[in-house]
Parts: structure tokens; C-alpha cells; sequence
């Protein structure tokens, strides 16, 4: 994989334009990586929006049971969802005509990513949205 997916530039400009963020598979769970995520670039002015079946609201934010009930256009999907489960939830993000997908740590879809860009989304993939932050923007 490489740097393909993890490219500079591109993480830069979605950590400072990117304004609305899907986070697919955020629950209320405090423990749950996504929830810390989304915490956090909420805490840094972003819109979050919570994907999950369960639709319920998060950190203060009205849930989507789906990505294609989200009414609203989505700047990133951050797809905290098992690898296996990543392609099916980036093939929802080029559906709605998402600007890009982000897969954290450990979430890797070569196939998926591939779609993506052929699709002309931003894809940035085995990355953590904090640590990046922390590295490029603070």
C-alpha cells in the first residue's frame, strides 16, 4: 500500500476544509474509538453526523440509520466498520456523491480505495484522524 493512500496534501486539506464528517459505525459507546474521533473533530469545528444502524444521536447529533438518508451533502465518510465491511460502506459514500472516505487504522480495502478514486473521491486509508491532526495541522 504504501503512501498511496496517505498522501499529505490530501490529508491536510480534508483535516482544514473538510466542514461535515459522516462517521459510519459511531454509537453512544464512550469506549469506541469513533466516538473519540468524531469528539474530536467536533471539538475542532467540525459538523459530525453518526451512521449506525441504530440512529441514535451522538455527542449531541442527530443519527442516520444509512448514508443515504443523511440529507445533507458529506465533505468525509470515516468509515469505522471492520475491513471487510469498508468496501460496502464506500460504495455507499460514492453513492451520495461524498467528497472523500477515510478508513482509520487497521481498516484497509485496496478494491474499495481503488473504486473510490476511480470515482474521483479523496481516499485516505490507515490513517487516525487525531494523530494526523496532531502531526499536520497543529
Amino acid at each position: 500500500m504504501g503512501n498511496r493512500y496517505a498522501a499529505e496534501d490530501v490529508i491536510r486539506r480534508l483535516l482544514t476544509e473538510a466542514r461535515t464528517w459522516a462517521f459510519v459505525g459511531l454509537s453512544a459507546n464512550p469506549d469506541r474509538t469513533a466516538y473519540d474521533q468524531a469528539g474530536l473533530l467536533k471539538g475542532r469545528g467540525r459538523r459530525i453526523i453518526p451512521v449506525h444502524p441504530a440512529a441514535e444521536t451522538v455527542l449531541g447529533e442527530p443519527g442516520y440509520a444509512t448514508l443515504a438518508e443523511i440529507p445533507d451533502k458529506v465533505d468525509v465518510v470515516a468509515v469505522y466498520r471492520r475491513s471487510e465491511h469498508a468496501g460496502e460502506v464506500i460504495d455507499q459514500a460514492i453513492a451520495i456523491g461524498a467528497g472523500a472516505v477515510w478508513l482509520p487504522l487497521g481498516v484497509i480495502d485496496e478494491a474499495a480505495a481503488q473504486r473510490a478514486l476511480d470515482a474521483g473521491l479523496d481516499v485516505v486509508m490507515d490513517r487516525c484522524p487525531g494523530v494526523e491532526w496532531a502531526l499536520r495541522v497543529a
